[in-house]
């Protein structure tokens, strides 16, 4: 993500962006007029993404006045205020809604609340999407304190459960590890590695609990879910 700055950088963000193509992949909605909003939206690098896609009906918002100057370079309506009072003034408006790397900063209360107001301001089949660090990977613990504002920790099994106790359906946590093919050779040689290695801390779980684990333990997960 694009952090510093004045000016957006397109080529940074077309490249981190390359990645999102295959997490976010059969997520995204079919019609390119979609409403979409990305949530603490930062320098506009995942709006960047969505258009380049061809999505025409973009919306973000971010607290941090620098960060909106530079997401407002993409998409120029980005709002400058907090996440919950954006959703408070949006019921029933979105297809997709996308928060990458917010919910870690809420607390418990916070989050209970964050995930009701994305419910009530998705249209009815609408998606949301959360990314996260994951407290199942074994560098969870480094991640959940290698920043002083992160206020929790959670694994994907247990963001699946709040999701739906809130409401929401068809939950599908993803890993964001190495991209196994089309991005580079290097890329898909790290996917077989990590590959190898999951499956060594799947062994792990078998040997220490009897069961696999999730199957997800990428530092960071991501996971869908949608309204009904």
């Amino acid at each position: 993500m694009q952090d510093a700055g004045t000016e957006f950088d397109p080529a940074a963000a077309r490249k981190w962006g390359r990645s999102y193509r295959h997490y976010l992949r059969q997520w995204l909605p079919e019609a390119k007029d979609a409403a979409i909003a990305d949530l603490a939206c930062g320098g506009g690098a995942l709006l960047f993404h969505f258009k380049e896609a061809g999505y025409t009906n973009l919306h973000g918002v971010d607290f941090s006045a620098s960060q909106v100057l530079l997401s407002r370079q993409v998409v120029p309506g980005v709002a400058e205020q907090s996440v919950f009072d954006f959703l408070r003034a949006h019921p029933g408006r979105f297809n997709l809604i996308t928060g990458l790397d917010i919910i870690e900063h809420l607390t418990k209360d916070e989050l209970f609340e964050f995930l009701d107001l994305c419910l009530n301001a998705l249209r009815p089949g609408g998606r949301l999407v959360l990314q996260t660090p994951n407290a199942e990977s074994p560098w969870g613990s480094a991640l959940r304190y290698a920043d002083f504002t992160h206020e929790l920790s959670i694994t994907s099994d247990c963001l699946s459960r709040l999701l739906k106790l809130c409401g929401f359906v068809q939950t599908e946590p993803r890993e964001l590890g190495p991209v196994p093919f089309g991005y580079s050779m290097i890329s898909s040689f790290r996917w077989v590695l990590w590959s190898a290695i999951r499956a060594l801390l799947t062994l792990w779980n078998r040997a220490e609990t009897g069961a696999p684990g999730s199957g997800i333990f990428t530092r960071v997960f991501i996971i869908s879910a949608r309204k009904p």
